[in-house]
């Protein structure tokens, strides 16, 4: 069964179950109803009685509190169900590409001076992140955008193709997290959790934990006292110590306390993700890996959150009339922010990873979804020897297949560069933004919009969508040089650099732009550099590279049909022969 047919199958069974559960939701409010009115009536009854035994009235409200909790189950039940029909909803939208729009777009990750995000559109409405990211938290988010911008290296990139492909198929682990998380992202704030767990402890004093059990006995001691000789001294002696333990470090038990109950609204709201991950079983050795995060001091994550909210349940009971008027004599304040710096110090540590294996966990999830959804999608393969690319039926992963047109492309030594020439709208810009998304992809351990990809391990460098700033002062061909100083610059680096240079130069006059072409380029490949150069300047076609076997020419074409023109998308070899800008400007008024 083809993914389509999955995901409709699963939201018809969904949508049952859900109509289902609401049919028993309401089957349920009105027997709660009748229970309540049957207890009402037997309490009347047994009033108007001369006997006042309870058992006549325990049948009723046994029954009613058992129809309650079946109803809180079964409403659970529903949510989660109803979570599922939008899950796979979303996963269909995706199939049928109406997803634009309706997905995390990963806006606060753009930085418009970073080397590709902008050119390739990694971030914003209908990128590669609002494509991949069917996560459920914020460190998902964080950390798919940690694998687009910047490429892993090999072995990490295999690690992750392993993970994804023993993913690939668990679609009720998906529709798990898809229902438990759906609350996360808007609850939880990595950072704020992050700090409060290894923030320095408050309550440091070591005659502090002795104090805490002296004291009270000390108190109750003091009760006796004055419960059995009427000697009230000492208990308002030691009340008084106890007052002042309380008001010297007042400001740090509220502080304890009031941070625990915060930090724990946001771990309970990822115990459920925990301990459904924790429960899956894995053999991949990243997946593995991350399950072992999921612990502290050999506990499991979930057991340590268990224990947490053990502690947040004394740290609300304070608020208890009887635990207001306890509080002081057993020092209960102090006894229970001693409990949460206990639980800090033992698994404060510990939370940082948590969070990040739950957002790998999230990615992998999201890649492993991509990858189930497009079966045709390959991974790549990686080769040794001089920087080259290969790949057969290459296509552009952020648009629809009814338009998308496949080519065949390698750049393999001895070619170094492909110069690609051809009229406006021909298809130039695309191919390098097909090429350059397809390699981010192969380098973040996900499949690739081809039969097949073979690529060096490389790192991408664009200067395709690159624009004059006001804010900033600088013109366009400024922004340009700029950026190419940056790629230059990423060519000290150990991996390989992809250049993707669209319309270089085309901000100044011809002679100058010859020449910095010409240098530019030479500095590139001097540095072991492969790329793409896209103009439709036919005079860079012969620039010089000291060794034309290392340049390629390929060309878009296009044809004038009935006054439109028309554009097939399809790489050739060798020059392009014609132009159509004379053209377009006559086809819509223009007097040239």
């Amino acid at each position: 069964m083809n993914p389509l047919d999955t995901y409709r199958a699963r939201l018809q069974q969904h949508e049952q179950r859900t109509a289902a559960f609401e049919r028993t939701q309401d089957r349920l409010g009105s027997l709660r109803i009748v229970l309540f009115l049957a207890a009402m009536g037997t309490a009347w009854w047994l009033l108007s009685r001369d006997t006042h035994s309870l058992w006549w009235l325990s049948l009723p409200v046994a029954a009613f509190l058992a129809a309650v909790a079946w109803h809180g189950r079964i409403r659970r039940r529903s949510i989660l169900s109803q979570r599922a029909v939008t899950f796979y909803r979303a996963g269909i939208a995706r199939l049928e590409d109406r997803w634009m729009g309706a997905g995390q777009q990963g806006e606060r990750f753009n930085d418009p001076h970073h080397v590709y995000a902008a050119d390739l559109d990694l971030f914003g409405h209908g990128s590669l992140f609002e494509l991949l990211f069917t996560g459920r938290t914020r460190m998902g988010e964080e950390c798919l955008a940690r694998w687009l911008l910047a490429p892993a290296g090999l072995q990490e990139v295999r690690a992750r193709q392993e993970a994804t492909t023993e993913l690939l198929d668990r679609l009720d682990l998906r529709e798990d997290i898809a229902g438990l998380g759906a609350d996360v992202p808007v609850g939880v704030q990595p950072q704020a959790l992050i700090e409060w767990a290894e923030s320095p402890n408050r309550l440091t004093p070591r005659w502090l934990l002795p104090m805490a059990f002296v004291l009270p006995a000390l108190a109750i001691a003091g009760a006796y006292a004055w419960y059995r000789w009427g000697l009230i001294s000492a208990l308002l002696l030691v009340l008084i110590a106890e007052g002042g333990v309380i008001r010297l470090f007042k400001k740090e038990l509220q502080q304890a306390m009031q941070s625990t109950e915060q930090a724990f609204e946001d771990l309970k709201l990822l115990a459920g993700l925990i301990e459904r991950i924790e429960r899956e079983p894995v053999q991949s050795a990243r997946m593995s890996e991350l399950k072992q995060q999921l612990s502290s001091h050999s506990v499991a994550a979930s057991a340590a959150m268990s224990r947490l909210a053990t502690i947040v349940q004394w740290i609300e009971s304070r608020r208890n009339p009887l635990m207001q008027l306890l509080g002081l004599p057993l020092l209960y304040p102090l006894h229970v922010s001693l409990a949460a710096e206990r639980w800090r110090n033992d698994h404060g540590k510990a939370v940082r990873t948590w969070l990040g294996a739950i957002g790998e966990v999230d990615t992998l999830l999201s890649i492993a979804t991509y990858r189930f959804e497009h079966p045709h999608d390959s991974l790549p393969e990686f080769t040794d020897g001089p920087a080259s690319v290969r790949a057969s039926q290459l296509g552009h992963p952020l648009l629809p297949a009814t338009r998308c047109v496949l080519n065949d492309v390698a750049i393999v030594d001895p070619t170094r560069v492909l110069l690609i020439s051809g009229s406006n709208m021909s298809g130039k810009s695309t191919l390098m933004r097909t090429i350059g998304i397809n390699a981010v992809l192969a380098m973040a351990g996900a499949p690739v919009r081809a039969a097949s990809f073979e690529l060096t391990p490389l790192q991408v460098g664009a200067s395709i969508r690159v624009n004059d700033s006001l804010h900033e002062g600088s013109s366009r061909f400024y922004a340009e040089i700029t950026r190419l100083r940056q790629l230059l610059d990423l060519t000290r680096q150990p991996l390989p650099l992809l250049f993707l240079l669209d319309e270089l130069l085309q901000g100044t006059n011809s002679k100058d732009r010859r020449i910095g072409a010409t240098g530019v380029l030479r500095g590139f490949l001097d540095r072991g550099a492969i790329g793409l150069i896209s103009t439709h300047d036919l005079a860079l076609i012969d620039i010089d590279t000291a060794g034309s076997a290392r340049l390629r020419n390929m060309h878009f074409q296009d044809e004038l049909i009935d006054g439109r023109m028309k554009f097939d998308y399809t790489l050739r070899d060798g020059v392009v022969t014609r132009s159509n800008g004379v053209e377009l400007m006559r086809s819509i008024g223009l007097e040239v």
